[in-house]
C-alpha cells in the first residue's frame, strides 16, 4: 500500500448511489495499490486517499474512464484535508445529511447476471429475478432516498446467508445490490387464470410460451407494471386484444428474443443495436423488413411507416421469449385510457376480462413506470416517451442558473412530467400521461409526493402552465392558495426554454427563435397558439411570427374530429364559397352539421381561433381521408399523414403558402390542392409529401424573413409536430443551410413531455432577475 503522508479527498456527485459506485472506487484502489476509504454522504460519494497529487490525478483520470455502467458525473474535484492514517482501502458506512444524490433509473439485465441465468451450474439457474449492482430494479422499489434495501419493496424478503454473503462482500458483482435474492429468500412468481385459480405448471414459463402460441392473450407483471402479450403474427389474436382492451388503432410495442430475430422484421442500424441493447432497453421505432417469413400482423400499427421493438429487459421477459422465435405485442396492462395496473390486485380487478392468463410475483411495485420509446432520425436518437431506463437522471442547469432556487414546475395536461430544480440541477419525473383521466391524476399527485420523499424536498415556489383548465394548473392555483408562491408560463415559452435548457443555452445568452410548432396552447393573448415564431430566451419573449388563425369548430370536438378543421380551412380559405361545394371532392362535408358549424362560425359559437400547425395537419389528413370523422388517439391522423406521405415514390414540388404580414397563410395550398384533387395525377401520398415540402419552406421563408427585421442566429425546434420526421428533418437541414445554428432536443421528448423542465428554467429566471 502506498504510505504517502499526504490525503486527498475526491468529492463526486451525480448518480453514483446503488450503482455499484463504492466497490468500483475499492477494486480501483486495491489495483492501484492505495490506503485510504471511500463513502455515500449526502451531496454523492467521498473518497479519503494517501498518496502524491500525481497519483490522485491518476486515479480522478480512471474514474472517469472506467465508469460502472449505470453510474454518471456531474461534478468531481479533489482537495487536500489532514492526514488520516490507513494501511488499507475499506468501504466505510454511509453520512447522513440532505439528500442532493439522485436515484438511478431502473436497468435492463446484465450480460453476467443473463450468463447465470442460463447457467445449469449457477445456483440462480432460471431465478426470475436475478440481478446485480450493473442492473435491475431501482425507481420502481424505492420508497425513499437512501436506496438501501429497508427502504425498498424488498425489505420484506430477508436474504439467505449465501445472499447476505454476497451482498456484504466488496469484490463481488452483487455487493449492496438492494433487491439480491436467489430462489431460497427471494420473490416467487406463480400463473393464474382470469379466475383467479393459481395453477401449477411443472415449468411456468414453458406454460406460458404455449399459451402464446396458442393465441392466448397473457398478463405480466414486470418491472413497472403488468405488460399484456399475444402473438403479434396472429392476427386474430392481436385483434381480439384490442377488441378486449379497447384500444381500436393506436400501435403496439412488440419484443423479440434477440438481435438476430429484430434483423428478420425490421432494418437495425449499428447506432439502433447500440441503443435497443443498452441498459435503458427502450422500444426503438425501426423501419420493417419488407415480408419476413412470418409477418407481423397488419393490424399491430395500422397507418404507421415503422414498428416499435424492444428485447426483453427483465429475467422473467428472458425466460418467457426462451423458446420464441416470433415478435410479441408487449403493451401496458390497462384498459385504453387508465394507468398501468401495477399491483396483483389491480390487476385482477382491471384486466380478468382482457387475458386469459396471468403471470404473477409478490415483489411490489412501488412506482409505475412504462417503457420508453425513441426514434433514430439520420444520426439522431430523438426520445419520444421518457421513462423506465432514463428517469429520474437528472440534467444539469445551463450557465447562470447557479443560485437557481429550490422550486417544482407542474407540467401540462397531456403527456405530463413534473420537474424539480435542486442544488443546481433538474430533476424530471417518468412519463406520467394524461391528466384528464382521474387515475392518472391521482398517480400525478402521488408522484408529486414521492419525489418530495425521496429527495427531501422542500418548496413554496411552484411554476404552472398559463392554461386556466389545465388540472396541473388548477393543482398550482390550490397551492397559491395555501400560500405557495406560484409563477404561470405561457406553454410554448416553457417549449422553447426547454430546448434552449437541454443545450446548454447560457441564462445571458442572445434571443432566440423558437420555432414551436404542436396542437394548442393558450397563448398570452388569451386565443389558441400552436404553430409560433418566439424570439426570446428564459426571461421573456416576442411573438413575431404564426400561422394565420382559423376557427377551431366545436372547440374540444374539433380535435378529435378531423374534417371540422378541414371545413374550417375551406371556411377561410374561400369565404365566398360553401365548403359542401367541395362534398364531391371531401364526401365527409355532405355532413347535415355542417350547416350548424357555418352557423357558428358566423355567430362565433364555440370556435376559439387557433394558429395550430397540429389542427392544420388535421385538416390536410382529413381531406386525404386519413380519420376524417374521427380519431381514437390523440395526433392520429397528422401521423398517418406522414405515413402516407413517407410512401411518395418520386419527386414532387413543395405546396405553395403565402408569407405576409409575418402569418403562415395555407390559402394557396388549399387552392393548389383542390385543383390537384381535380385534375392532377398525383397521388394521396405525393400530395401529402408536397404538403410537407410546402409547409417547410413557408417556415424557412418566414425564418429569413424575420432575420430582416430582428437580431439572431440561433434557431430552436420544438413542440410534438418535431416529431414528424418529414417536417424536422428537412426543416433542420434547410435552416443549416441558410446558416443557422440550429438546436433541438436530445435529452427530453419535444411534446409536452419537456414543458415542465422548460417552466422550471422560467421560474428561475424570473427569481434570479427578481
Amino acid at each position: 500500500m502506498s504510505q504517502s503522508k499526504q490525503t486527498f479527498r475526491i468529492s463526486i456527485s451525480g448518480l453514483v448511489q446503488g450503482v455499484g459506485f463504492r466497490p468500483f472506487i475499492w477494486r480501483l484502489a486495491n489495483e492501484m495499490n492505495l490506503a485510504g476509504r471511500v463513502l455515500n454522504d449526502s451531496e454523492g460519494v467521498k473518497i479519503d486517499v494517501n498518496c502524491d497529487e500525481e497519483i490522485i490525478k491518476d486515479l480522478v483520470q480512471r474514474i472517469k474512464s472506467d465508469l460502472p455502467p449505470l453510474a454518471k458525473i456531474d461534478q468531481i474535484y479533489y482537495r487536500s484535508v489532514e492526514y488520516i492514517n490507513s494501511t488499507s482501502f475499506s468501504i466505510d458506512g454511509t453520512e447522513q445529511g440532505v439528500v442532493a444524490t439522485g436515484c438511478a433509473p431502473d436497468a435492463a439485465t446484465c450480460n453476467n447476471c443473463l450468463s447465470e441465468l442460463f447457467d445449469p451450474g449457477n445456483r440462480r439457474y432460471r431465478y426470475p429475478f436475478i440481478n446485480c449492482t450493473d442492473c435491475g430494479p431501482r425507481l420502481s422499489i424505492i420508497k425513499q432516498i437512501p436506496y438501501d434495501r429497508e427502504f425498498t419493496t424488498m425489505a420484506e424478503f430477508q436474504q439467505c446467508s449465501e445472499c447476505f454473503s454476497e451482498y456484504n462482500n466488496p469484490a463481488d458483482h452483487r455487493f449492496h445490490a438492494q433487491p439480491n435474492a436467489c430462489s431460497v429468500c427471494g420473490p416467487k412468481v406463480w400463473l393464474e387464470d382470469n379466475c383467479g385459480k393459481r395453477l401449477k405448471p411443472e415449468d411456468v414459463f414453458n406454460e406460458l410460451s404455449a399459451a402464446l402460441t396458442d393465441g392466448k392473450i397473457i398478463a405480466l407483471k414486470g418491472l413497472g407494471g403488468f405488460h399484456l402479450a399475444c402473438d403479434a403474427t396472429n392476427s386474430s389474436a392481436v385483434e381480439k386484444l384490442r377488441s378486449r382492451k379497447h384500444r381500436p388503432d393506436k400501435a403496439f410495442a412488440l419484443m423479440v428474443r434477440d438481435l438476430e430475430i429484430l434483423g428478420r422484421y425490421a432494418e437495425v442500424s449499428s447506432n439502433s443495436e447500440k441503443i435497443i441493447s443498452g441498459h435503458q432497453a427502450p422500444v426503438v421505432l425501426l423501419d420493417p423488413v419488407a415480408n419476413p417469413d412470418r409477418p407481423v400482423s397488419h393490424n399491430v400499427a395500422s397507418g404507421q411507416y415503422q414498428l416499435g421493438f424492444m428485447l426483453p429487459y427483465t429475467p422473467i421477459h428472458h425466460l418467457m421469449m426462451e423458446s420464441i422465435e416470433v415478435p410479441l405485442v408487449m403493451t401496458s396492462g390497462n384498459q385504453s385510457g387508465s394507468p398501468q395496473a401495477i399491483s396483483n390486485k389491480q390487476a385482477r380487478e382491471q384486466l380478468s376480462e382482457i387475458v386469459d392468463l396471468f403471470l404473477m410475483h409478490d415483489r411490489d411495485i412501488q412506482n409505475r413506470v412504462d417503457d420508453s420509446v425513441v426514434r433514430q432520425v439520420g444520426d439522431e436518437v430523438h426520445i419520444l416517451r421518457r421513462a423506465r431506463g432514463y428517469a429520474p437522471g437528472s440534467l444539469a442547469l445551463p450557465k447562470g442558473f447557479e443560485k437557481a432556487p429550490n422550486l417544482i414546475a407542474l407540467g401540462g395536461e397531456l403527456k405530463n412530467t413534473i420537474c424539480l430544480i435542486q442544488s443546481g440541477r433538474a430533476i424530471v419525473t417518468q412519463h406520467l400521461g394524461d391528466l384528464e383521466d382521474f387515475r392518472t391524476y391521482e398517480q400525478y399527485q402521488n408522484t408529486l409526493n414521492l419525489y418530495r420523499n425521496l429527495y427531501q424536498f422542500e418548496t413554496d415556489l411552484y411554476v404552472c402552465d398559463l392554461h386556466p383548465e389545465y388540472l396541473s394548473s388548477k393543482y398550482g392555483e390550490e397551492l397559491a392558495e395555501r400560500g405557495s408562491d406560484l409563477i404561470k408560463v405561457q406553454h410554448h415559452h416553457a417549449h422553447l426554454a426547454s430546448c434552449l435548457g437541454e443545450n446548454g443555452y447560457a441564462l445571458d445568452g442572445d434571443p432566440v427563435l423558437g420555432i414551436c410548432l404542436d396542437g394548442t396552447g393558450f397563448g398570452s393573448d388569451e386565443t389558441l397558439w400552436g404553430g409560433e415564431f418566439l424570439l426570446g430566451g428564459y426571461f421573456e419573449f416576442q411573438r413575431v411570427a404564426h400561422i394565420k388563425p382559423f376557427p377551431l369548430v366545436g372547440g374540444v370536438k374539433a380535435i378529435i374530429e378531423p374534417w371540422r378543421c378541414l371545413y374550417a380551412q375551406l371556411r377561410q380559405g374561400f369565404p365566398d364559397t360553401d365548403p359542401q361545394h367541395y362534398q364531391e371532392l371531401f364526401p365527409v362535408l355532405a355532413s347535415p352539421v355542417c350547416s350548424t358549424l357555418n352557423k357558428m362560425i358566423k355567430k362565433q359559437l364555440n370556435c376559439p381561433m387557433t394558429s395550430s400547425a397540429g389542427r392544420l395537419f388535421d385538416a390536410v389528413a382529413a381531406a386525404l381521408g386519413c380519420h376524417a370523422e374521427g380519431i381514437t388517439y390523440e395526433g392520429q391522423a397528422a401521423i398517418e399523414l406522414e405515413t402516407l406521405a413517407m410512401e411518395a415514390n418520386r419527386e414532387v414540388k413543395p405546396y405553395p403558402f403565402t408569407v405576409e404580414d409575418n402569418q403562415i397563410d395555407p390559402s394557396p395550398f388549399w387552392a393548389s390542392f383542390i385543383k390537384d384533387l381535380q385534375y392532377s395525377e398525383l397521388s394521396k401520398s405525393e400530395m401529402a409529401m408536397a404538403f410537407h415540402k410546402g409547409f417547410v419552406a413557408a417556415l424557412v421563408r418566414t425564418t429569413e424573413s424575420l432575420k430582416q427585421h430582428h437580431t439572431f442566429s440561433t434557431v430552436a425546434l420544438t413542440g410534438g409536430v418535431m416529431q414528424n420526421s418529414i417536417i424536422y428533418s428537412s426543416l433542420k437541414a434547410a435552416l443549416i443551410t441558410a446558416g443557422f445554428e440550429v438546436l433541438t432536443h436530445n435529452q427530453l421528448p419535444a411534446n409536452d413531455a419537456g414543458l415542465s423542465y422548460g417552466q422550471a428554467l422560467i421560474g428561475a429566471a424570473r427569481k434570479i432577475s427578481s
